[in-house]
């Protein structure tokens, strides 16, 4: 492998560990509020979300394998930190369906998952020259992250919509 070979595997690592600690808090924040809404729709649409969420985040690491990598420990530390700021900012109090709080965690997933629907349409491009990236079928991925995308904002919508009601 080249000098320049080494360093562009140096920042595809980064790449995907950088995405791989964006799951790590994406779940974290699902099972808060999973935690925050029992026994609701909401509680039963984030576990089957965080069940979608955590097969990506085993594609990724399944990725960093082929590549022979480690897992960042201290990027996946460090999401887990800053999910636990986010916890504060988002001031989700018990079982209140209709707070902002509620608003701007989904509005962060919504953001989340447009990042890893945008991860798999690179990792498609970049799979054209690094064979260790080919495998996953990235178009399902990357329409399976539009579609959770999609679903998640329909709750963020409904969360608004009480959010703000007059």
């Amino acid at each position: 492998m080249s000098a320049s070979q080494s360093d562009n595997a140096g920042l595809l690592h980064t790449y995907l560990n950088d995405h791989l600690a964006g799951s790590v808090a994406a779940l974290e924040l699902i099972e808060h509020l999973t935690e925050k809404f029992p026994g609701t729709e909401l509680e039963k649409f984030l576990a089957d979300l965080y069940a979608e969420i955590e097969a990506d985040q085993q594609v990724l690491r399944d990725l960093l394998q082929a590549f022979e990598k480690n897992e960042s420990a201290i990027r996946k530390a460090g999401a887990w930190v800053a999910e636990k700021f986010g916890r504060a900012k988002f001031a989700i109090g018990d079982n209140d369906v209709s707070g902002v709080g509620l608003v701007e965690a989904l509005e962060a997933l919504t953001l989340g998952i447009t990042g890893k629907q945008l991860l798999w349409r690179a990792l498609s491009v970049a799979s054209e020259v690094w064979p260790a990236l080919r495998g996953p079928d990235y178009a399902e991925l990357e329409r399976r992250a539009a579609e959770q995308r999609d679903r998640v904002d329909v709750k963020r919508l409904q969360a608004a919509r009480q959010a703000f009601a007059r």
